[in-house]
């Protein structure tokens, strides 16, 4: 299997969107040959331009009990739309897919969440507002997939709501409350790979806390810094998050192309 990174040389475009440039880094966490759960949204067509530029033969795997080792030919805006179940792999159940997870073969799941925190706990099922405590959807599979899979990405908006130091309430594990909970745990594997979110990409050290690894171009590590929860480490010389390249925008842009989720 090879884990090589991108080839993210070709000179970019003048324009693309803010959701663009998410895709593209989400794309980029994908490897040649992986298995991952996809989901919706962003990570959907993440997956598309990992399989058109550098990971060709990952397979893809949705909650439904889909299994697709190429993308569905047309946009899709449930995973249960037909374009999805056309040309699938397998349409098997959600116990099917899900048993992967309990026998360590999914390598990468994506994800989404209300808050994450420094140690990259997930929570989905409820936040205090003004108007008390609001509940929200809950965990469906993501649960699963931060417990088993090798590793999740999160992408979510960069809000100081929404990056706290501690979460609510923990719907989807992270690293607890830090270095050796989840073998503590009993969760033999995985944990929070990155948090890409509309301002950056935080990734997680050996003391399994976040950290400030790059910042998207125009946006400032005051600007992180001053809207996330808690005091987010930098360390040394932060890099630009790089930009979409021609490439990657051809495959979003020919498979999104009315910017129904990148827009």
């Amino acid at each position: 299997m090879s884990t090589s990174a991108p080839d993210i040389s070709t000179a970019p475009p003048a324009g693309y969107t803010m959701g663009e440039l998410m895709v593209t880094a989400a794309a980029r966490e994908i490897r040649d040959g992986e298995v991952v759960f996809v989901g919706m949204r962003l990570p959907l067509i993440a997956f598309v331009v990992a399989k058109r530029t550098h990971a060709p033969t990952a397979v893809g795997l949705f909650e439904n009990g889909v299994i697709r080792s190429t993308p569905a030919r047309e946009l899709i805006y449930t995973m249960a739309d037909p374009p999805n179940i056309l040309g699938a792999t397998q349409c098997l159940d959600m116990l099917a897919v899900m048993s992967l997870l309990q026998s360590g073969r999914v390598n990468l799941g994506f994800l989404g969440a209300a808050e994450v925190d420094r140690f990259g706990n997930l929570n989905s099922t409820q936040v205090g507002s003004g108007k008390g405590m609001v509940r929200l959807p809950g965990s469906g599979g993501a649960c699963d997939i931060a417990s088993l899979a090798h590793r999740f990405v999160v992408l979510l908006e960069h809000d100081k709501r929404r990056l706290p130091e501690r979460v609510s309430y923990v719907t989807s594990p992270g690293n607890g409350d830090g270095p050796g909970w989840r073998k503590r745990a009993g969760l033999p594997r995985g944990g929070p790979s990155a948090v890409i979110t509309t301002k950056g990409v935080l990734r997680f050290g050996e003391d399994s806390e976040a950290y400030l690894a790059s910042v998207h171009p125009g946006i400032s590590v005051e600007e992180v810094l001053s809207n996330t929860g808690w005091k987010l480490r930098v360390g040394g010389q932060v890099a630009a998050t790089p930009v979409p390249t021609l490439a990657e925008l051809h495959a979003i842009r020919e498979y999104d192309k009315e910017g129904f989720w990148t827009k």
